[in-house]
């Protein structure tokens, strides 16, 4: 019970936060994700550094992936005229690749490995919600502000994580994949994308810039990939051997086991977006 009412604390603070500062204003929203970015990409290199195969800086590779997060950020707000933002971060990664040739580590191939999976599996997605709030889609009228975009897929992962939880518990009994995650049933997953789908209505209606039917597909690629994204954090997890990513957040684990489900469902939301706009 103890735990429970932990848990439930921590989830209305995060929400609150990540709403608050997703709405407030472009510099909140930025600063946030940044500081996701930060927390997530230092707890990725620390696990799967926890068997002693892997040997990389985690401060040097924060301040890399904190650099990619501002270049996309001040890229997307002058409405991509600032490209050479961006030759840094390579400089950055080159330097990476050749620190490997002159450091005497027991397995540079594996280092070498994490970092660039650290940069496309964790800093690329978090980066690109720049790319969610501060671009103009054409499958959508000028009207849109900043944070509408971000704050339907928030509330699509959301209902989607509550409805599957719910359903899973009163009607789960086939595994969804049990070799990753015993826990999730197909059952949970469709009651999940049911309830999320609906939400999609309520969407529409608050944020009447694209048509209901768009909401929809919108919420249904969050569903899917959003469910992807967690199942490939429960992967990794267990390959590792371990429950959660971290401690930082009271009852619910780390950074990564709260933003599991936005870093595909981020990417997948853009090029569902850049679809429409064919």
């Amino acid at each position: 019970m103890k735990n429970f009412f932990l848990r439930t604390l921590t989830a209305i603070g995060i929400v609150v936060v990540q709403v608050l500062c997703t709405y407030f204003s472009p510099f909140s929203l930025a600063g946030l994700f940044m500081l996701f970015t930060a927390l997530a990409v230092n707890e990725f290199i620390k696990i799967v550094s926890l068997k002693g195969e892997v040997e990389v800086s985690r401060p040097l590779v924060v301040v890399g992936s904190c650099y990619l997060f501002f270049a996309f950020w001040i890229n997307s707000l002058t409405h991509n005229e600032s490209l050479i933002l961006f030759i840094p971060y390579l400089a950055f990664l080159l330097y990476l690749y050749i620190k490997e040739l002159y450091c005497e580590h027991e397995n540079p191939i594996a280092n070498l490995g994490i970092i660039v999976l650290s940069q496309f599996y964790v800093v690329l997605p978090l980066s690109l919600i720049n790319v969610l709030a501060f671009t103009q889609f054409d499958c959508y009228s000028a009207s849109a502000k900043f944070f509408a975009i971000p704050l339907s897929m928030y509330i699509f992962i959301w209902i989607n994580d509550t409805g599957a939880y719910l359903s899973g518990v009163t009607f789960g009994k086939h595994k969804l994949f049990p070799r990753i995650s015993p826990k999730k049933s197909w059952e949970g997953s469709i009651g999940g994308a049911l309830l999320t789908t609906a939400s999609a209505f309520a969407v529409a209606h608050i944020f009447p810039f694209m048509s209901v039917w768009q909401w929809i597909g919108m919420s249904l690629v969050v569903v899917v990939f959003g469910t992807f994204g967690d199942l490939t954090e429960s992967m990794i997890k267990r390959h590792l051997g371990i429950k959660d990513s971290g401690h930082i957040l009271p009852g619910h684990g780390g950074i990564l086991d709260r933003l599991d489900s936005m870093l595909l469902a981020i990417p997948a939301v853009i090029i569902y977006l850049l679809a429409l706009s064919l």
